[in-house]
């Protein structure tokens, strides 16, 4: 008895860094949601995510970088903030740039599946 069967490859891509991981997808939604909200209090917020650990985050970004990803505002009337540098943008659009490159190439090893 044979069942046509289907089988799907999944991938999750991380780019990885000297000290550990960089970025996933997790990072970039948080560095969009940063530049969405202008601020990493909003952003936490949004991703119901503490402060602190957004916080952490941004610094190991920035750290592992070849320039800082994200760029914290001084307070003035309204308060600081905290926006994406030109690093930043660049880190979001190369992540999905990939990403799909990669999803593309699992789509199609996919139709050559046969066990």
């Amino acid at each position: 008895m044979e069942e046509n069967k289907k089988y799907i490859i999944a991938v999750r891509i991380w780019i990885e860094e000297a000290d550990g991981p960089f970025l996933g997808i997790g990072k970039i939604w948080l560095l969009e949601n940063i530049a969405k909200t202008g601020s990493i209090t909003n952003a936490a917020k949004e991703m119901k995510m503490a402060y602190r650990q957004a916080w952490q985050l941004v610094e190991e970004m920035n750290k592992r970088a070849e320039k800082p990803l994200v760029e914290k505002l001084l307070g003035g009337k309204g308060g600081g903030g905290a926006r994406l540098t030109e690093a930043g943008e660049r880190a979001i659009q190369t992540f999905y740039a990939l990403e799909k490159k990669i999803q593309d190439f699992a789509r199609k090893e996919t139709l050559n599946l046969k066990f």
